[in-house]
């Protein structure tokens, strides 16, 4: 096959082409056939129960609560993995997935370095959005609000129930600053256990927000990509359940 051939079949989708071993600086052939399926090729059908206005908890957080059971006990990894997004005060949006460690009829609660970009964006811009993914129950949820700083004691009481390891790692990660290793990051968390061998304090750039919810909305996946989509919208005292298209 003429050097031309061998390309244009390659780029067909066919014959061999040549890599790095993933991990290694070894040059491989590797088999064109096993590459990724078209990202524009990928779908499925939802096939869910109806969500409908009838069903609904008289407030999101009872809601809320009503699915997180359902996902918890689907056997779902982390249900209370959320994705958080923030934006800086120039409106730059960045998100990362964070764990829900609490949520109440005044909110939904994480913890953070109050130093991290996540930090700095809820200083400059104390506004947030969060969204639990739930794919495997055909499930969504999508909370808007306003973010607030937990009063220190009650960071305080959350940090002292984490595991010894967790405590010490919130003191030895400068959250999203550069490091120049992971040795970096190693040789300071042992100093900082042999500093603290058992009960390290709490820090002072770390502790807990609560975003406090504007809107909940609540997705369920149906058939056709005509998935059920009811929102909770707060209008002075009480809320008002709103349907989306989808």
């Amino acid at each position: 096959m003429c050097r031309r051939t061998r390309l244009n079949a390659i780029a067909a989708g066919g014959g061999r082409r040549t890599g790095f071993r993933l991990g290694t600086r070894e040059y491989l052939p590797v088999d064109a056939a096993s590459r990724p399926p078209s990202v524009a090729g990928l779908r499925r059908t939802y096939q869910g129960l109806p969500l409908l206005e009838a069903d609904l908890a008289p407030d999101p957080v009872s809601q809320f609560a009503a699915w997180f059971g359902d996902a918890v006990d689907a056997g779902l990894p982390e249900p209370n993995a959320t994705v958080l997004a923030t934006a800086s005060a120039g409106g730059r949006p960045t998100a990362r997935t964070v764990l829900l460690k609490g949520y109440d009829e005044n909110g939904f609660v994480f913890y953070t370095n109050y130093e991290s970009r996540k930090g700095r964006d809820l200083a400059e811009n104390p506004r947030a959005a969060l969204l639990f993914p739930w794919h495997s129950i055909r499930r969504q949820v999508r909370v808007e609000g306003r973010v607030v700083r937990l009063p220190r004691e009650e960071s305080a009481a959350y940090y002292r129930t984490r595991p010894y390891g967790s405590r010490i790692g919130a003191w030895a990660s400068r959250q999203s600053a550069v490091v120049n290793s992971r040795q970096e990051l190693d040789d300071r968390y042992e100093e900082l256990a042999e500093r603290w061998p058992d009960d390290p304090p709490v820090p002072d750039f770390w502790g807990g927000f609560r975003v406090v919810p504007a809107e909940v909305e609540f997705w369920q996946g149906r058939t056709d990509r005509m998935h059920d989509r009811l929102r909770y919208r707060r209008s002075g005292a009480s809320w008002v359940v709103e349907r989306l298209a989808p």
